[in-house]
């Protein structure tokens, strides 16, 4: 079969590799569409050591039960499915309770990550990490695995403050941004604002339910500030899918004294915090909290998924076949993908 290889620091191919064979609780899929991610890039990038190579890329990934490993019962040969590629160590308390992403033992462990994953024609899966797709279209459900996963997750951990009359905001509306702003309007009465350096991008939110739309750039705070209100006021969450300085100084300074800040983006910026109750000088208002979501578990990928076959999230995508991901990677790098890219075999 046809995998997608990671073989070193800026090094990977498409090669022919065996066809893996499920063990005892595994099952194979056939794979019908692997989103590509930027966080795909940087293992692409990381330095010798940092993930084991040779390594299968590709952790967003939906297909077909192709066929049962050893004591597996639950599946059908030919169902379809969507993975949840988050492995733990199946044994630490957080694991026990379903919590993979808040694993005691394993670090960033999963499909594409440190085993291999999905982009490529069949991939090995834990009967325990697959979720029923239905009549979902496959380029549809493999988004879902991460892009619509994690934004779900980032969302459900605040979905208390996200009521009746309230702002949040949402930065970048890339891959999970954009998901992001279907799943708030659709599960959520508050206001949307979505911020973004580019207009497609603003377009494409305005068009997906935002109530508002801001030009990220040197007054996008003011902006914000003309819907939201001038301090104490503020949004009552922000979730910044970017990750880099700059966005993180638009949303400590939009956010509402008692808000919350969603740190998404993986952008390796930095947010200045000074805990000292009534210092001008402080750039993040009092009773503010901050959440750093990672993935999310099984739950909310059942979740998510049910949100889109009920019509309420669709990704946006731009499809290549499997002999051309590498262009897609080169395109996700350049920033030219609108939404998400995703690979079918």
């Amino acid at each position: 079969m046809r995998a997608y290889r990671y073989t070193g620091q800026h090094k990977a191919e498409l090669a022919e590799v065996p066809i893996p064979e499920p063990r005892h609780g595994d099952v194979l899929v056939r794979v019908g569409a692997s989103g590509a991610c930027h966080s795909d890039l940087g293992i692409l990038a990381a330095p010798p050591g940092a993930f084991p190579a040779p390594l299968t890329l590709g952790h967003e990934v939906a297909g077909y039960v192709e066929s049962l490993g050893p004591g597996v019962s639950r599946w059908e040969i030919g169902e379809p499915v969507v993975v949840h590629a988050l492995l733990g160590c199946g044994r630490c308390r957080a694991c026990v309770l379903g919590l993979e992403n808040q694993c005691r033992v394993v670090e960033f462990g999963g499909l594409g990550l440190t085993r291999d994953g999905g982009m490529a024609d069949y991939v090995v899966v834990p009967e325990t990490h697959l979720v029923g797709t239905g009549d979902l279209d496959l380029t549809q459900a493999a988004p879902l695995a991460d892009a619509g996963l994690t934004a779900y997750h980032a969302i459900t951990l605040c979905r208390d403050a996200l009521r009746p009359g309230t702002h949040c905001v949402v930065i970048g509306v890339g891959g999970l941004g954009h998901m992001a702003v279907q799943i708030l309007v659709a599960t959520s009465a508050a206001s949307v604002i979505a911020v973004d350096t580019d207009g497609g991008a603003l377009e494409l939110a305005s068009r997906l339910g935002a109530t508002h739309t801001v030009q990220s750039g040197p007054h996008s705070v003011d902006h914000i500030r003309e819907i939201v209100g001038p301090t104490p006021e503020g949004a009552d969450v922000v979730f910044d899918f970017v990750g880099v300085t700059a966005t993180l100084d638009i949303a400590r300074s939009v956010v509402s004294p008692g808000g919350r800040l969603a740190l998404v983006g993986l952008g390796q910026g930095e947010l200045t915090f000074r805990p000292t109750p009534g210092n001008p000088l402080n750039p993040i208002p009092l009773e503010t909290s901050a959440v750093v979501p990672y993935w999310g578990n099984h739950q909310d990928l059942v979740e998510v998924v049910a949100l889109s076959r009920a019509g309420h999230v669709k990704a946006e995508t731009q499809i290549f076949p499997l002999a051309e991901v590498a262009e897609a990677y080169r395109k996700l790098d350049r920033g030219e993908v609108r939404g998400r890219a995703v690979m079918v075999p």
